[in-house]
């Protein structure tokens, strides 16, 4: 390691491919790659959930187990290590079955519900991320905290392992991927976090507690993943959750740094999930992913000439499930087709599959993840709906402007940073302002417009295909971060 290099951990709760629900492991798993070809040396760290058991050669780190305490109880931890094809970034897992070992990451996969332990499973976590570190040698120049469940290692570093030569002077980065999960449980849970009593004003958050609040507050640096989110969240009670004034109290250390989109496993030039591979010129290609979407979800061959208008989204309120529930009777009277691939809150999955069932021809809805198959909605859809109530950053948008899919966005968060609407014959998608149905349905109609134009619409396509938003970029934003917090 060069003597200007850093070395980096990175704790996070998702990482591609070992374990993902949504855009953070693909941020992850990015992030620490572009890192390491800047030269730095990273590690991360992550459960050792059932999923990833299943996507990673797991092997044993050759450390003893340790004893966690949570609340009064002592809980075993022990460390398993990977690597992943292509990726320079060595993973270190957390091992505990008690906590881990279940079907789904974070939520019951019967009830829908988040597990009632959370606040045991990550605490144990935080606590076994600390204690390796120490077995492992490791002391690095910064640790980067990913949201709630990695919340808690500012806390445990000021209030737990402050008086332990090690562990000072290690500073540390809290990134929040998305203000609305927060980690918020009974006050009760406070106990089982052994902290003094005194810390407990950093938790309190309306009669509970909230592990991302104590993270904030504890944190040395704070980041976001886009500079309009970094505004938005101190301005807005809606946007904000209650954290507001919080953030506005870190004012001075919070960044807003956008993230950017892995070119080596989104770009359709070299995308091994698509049939068939082009650049940006190649529209008869990208065609032929659009018969193939069309033919796996069973629509008629004559509807290949009408736009196909994709989704792929955790279904929860943030994505903007309502709006487009809202706008779906008038536009499922127009020719086009609907794909929307996603998993979420029962409701929301309920409610598309009854549009599924009243549009069998024109709507195909997957209650999945599907890693594969978000690649073709991407690679052979005309339209990408992203019509989110509020958005930390984005990456699809980010993904169909390389695709040569044109986003409809609502202009708010990372959406507002990265989506030029198109006016005057210029611009990269298609942008709305208000959270209102008949506001979305009027970016639509607009959208419908264009695509007649062949012409107009390619050139659309084009400027997308043109923008580079390069993990590069955002990770030496980062590094600039890392050196700013090490000299403080």
């Amino acid at each position: 390691m060069s003597s200007d290099s850093l070395s980096i951990v990175i704790v996070s709760p998702e990482f591609y491919p070992l374990a993902k629900t949504g855009g953070l492991a693909d941020v992850t798993s990015a992030l620490s790659k572009s890192l390491c070809k800047l030269g730095h040396q990273v590690k991360v760290f992550l459960p050792l959930y059932r999923v990833a058991q299943k996507n990673g050669q797991i092997k044993n780190s050759g450390l003893k187990p340790v004893q966690i305490p949570v609340g009064e109880k002592s809980v075993e931890a022990g460390l398993k290590v990977t690597t992943v094809p292509g990726h320079p970034a060595e993973v270190f897992l957390i091992d505990c079955p008690k906590y881990f070992d279940r079907p789904e990451i974070t939520r019951d996969h019967n009830t829908g519900l988040p597990y009632p332990d959370n606040d045991e499973r990550f605490i144990l976590f935080n606590r076994a991320v600390l204690e390796y570190l120490k077995m492992l040698g490791l002391k690095p120049d910064v640790i980067q905290c990913n949201d709630w469940q990695a919340a808690l290692i500012p806390v445990y570093l000021k209030n737990i392992y402050s008086e332990d030569l090690f562990y000072q002077n290690i500073p540390s980065l809290l990134s929040i991927n998305n203000l609305a999960l927060q980690g918020i449980f009974p006050r009760s849970a406070f106990a089982k976090l052994r902290l003094p009593q005194d810390v407990l004003p950093l938790f309190d958050f309306h009669n509970k507690i909230s592990f991302l609040k104590a993270g904030i507050l504890s944190a040395d640096i704070l980041s976001t993943v886009s500079e309009n989110y970094a505004v938005e969240i101190q301005a807005s009670a809606e946007i904000g959750y209650g954290l507001e004034e919080a953030l506005r109290l870190r004012n001075n250390d919070l960044y807003g740094i956008l993230n950017g989109a892995d070119y080596e496993e989104w770009s359709p030039s070299t995308d091994k999930y698509i049939p068939h591979q082009y650049a940006e010129t190649d529209f008869a290609a990208k065609r032929k992913n659009k018969q193939a979407l069309l033919e796996q979800c069973g629509f008629a061959a004559q509807k290949l000439n009408w736009p196909a208008l994709g989704v792929v989204t955790r279904m929860v309120e943030q994505k903007g499930m309502d709006l487009i529930l809202d706008v779906a009777p008038e536009l499922l009277h127009k020719e086009v087709v609907l794909v929307v691939l996603g998993k979420g809150d029962a409701k929301y999955e309920h409610a598309f599959r009854e549009l599924e069932k009243k549009y069998p021809d024109r709507v195909k809805v997957f209650v999945a993840f599907d890693e594969k198959l978000a690649h073709l909605i991407e690679a052979g859809s005309d339209i990408y709906l992203m019509p989110s109530k509020f958005e930390p950053c984005g990456l699809n948008q980010l993904y169909s402007f390389k695709y040569g899919t044109v986003p409809i966005v609502r202009k708010t968060g990372g959406l507002t940073d990265t989506v030029e609407d198109y006016k005057n014959g210029a611009g990269t998608g298609i942008v709305f302002e208000g959270y209102y149905s008949f506001e979305f349905m009027e970016a639509l109609d607009r959208a419908l417009e264009l695509y007649k134009d062949k012409p107009v619409w390619e050139k659309l396509q084009k400027e997308g295909m043109k923008q580079d938003f390069s993990w590069e970029k955002a990770a030496q934003k980062y590094v600039e971060l890392y050196r700013l917090v090490k000299k403080s």
